[in-house]
């Protein structure tokens, strides 16, 4: 749609018309824009993307679930991951031992380039957004720089890779259990639990609504 253009974005009813304009982060149609009803998200009439979405107290979720996610991170890197059991020997990792176990050759850049898209990034991204979201939620004027911080946590998004790296770790290993006794660590389920908080955490942030709200805290 262009702008003043007829059409309106989808809703899961119908969006009315306004001056505002919005534009879908995907295929970057312009959508003429309304706030919709609460617990109602507002869609991309072209390809389908979620634009708006409005939840009750989603800022102070989303703060809780980014505490937990940078707990679980951190707890995480230190517990055992897994445990290998083949002919009579055994050995226990952490992903701590995963980033040091190289120390010559381009596999030092691979180990280092895995622990920060699964740990680096994915802690930096909710403390960047505990750092913005949370003020709001107590009522307090943003902190300094707090868009730039918000921008960061946007653009840190695609990196954080966690959920990636558990689909991943639970193809290799039941390709390896033919040939080993595994035992998994706590690591490995704080993983588990990370990736499914991480998926909620994302459904519950909507940009449109920090940046409107964060607007509307700057205005004097």
């Amino acid at each position: 749609m262009k702008p003043g253009g007829a059409g309106t974005m989808q809703q899961q009813d119908v969006i009315g018309e306004t001056s505002q304009l919005i534009g879908c982060p995907v295929c970057d149609e312009l959508h003429q824009l309304s706030r919709p009803s609460e617990g109602r998200r507002a869609l991309c009439r072209c390809c389908g993307t979620v634009l708006i979405t409005t939840r009750e107290r989603a800022g102070i979720q989303i703060v809780a679930l980014s505490i937990a996610v940078l707990v679980l991170v951190i707890s995480a890197t230190i517990f055992p991951f897994l445990s290998i059991n083949a002919a009579g020997l055994g050995n226990r990792v952490s992903l701590l031992d995963v980033a040091t176990s190289f120390r010559s050759g381009l596999l030092v850049l691979v180990s280092v380039a895995t622990v920060a898209l699964i740990v680096l990034v994915p802690a930096m991204r909710v403390a960047l957004l505990i750092y913005v979201i949370a003020p709001l939620e107590l009522g307090r004027a943003p902190l300094a720089h707090a868009r730039k911080a918000f921008r960061a946590a946007q653009a840190l998004r695609p990196w954080a890779m966690t959920e990636v790296f558990s689909i991943g770790c639970a193809v290799a290993l039941v390709k390896v259990s033919d040939l080993a006794r595994l035992e998994f660590g706590p690591a490995f389920w704080m993983f588990v639990v990370l990736s499914l908080i991480v998926v909620a955490s994302d459904r519950f942030l909507c940009s449109w609504s920090i940046w409107t709200t964060l607007e509307e805290a700057e205005r004097p």
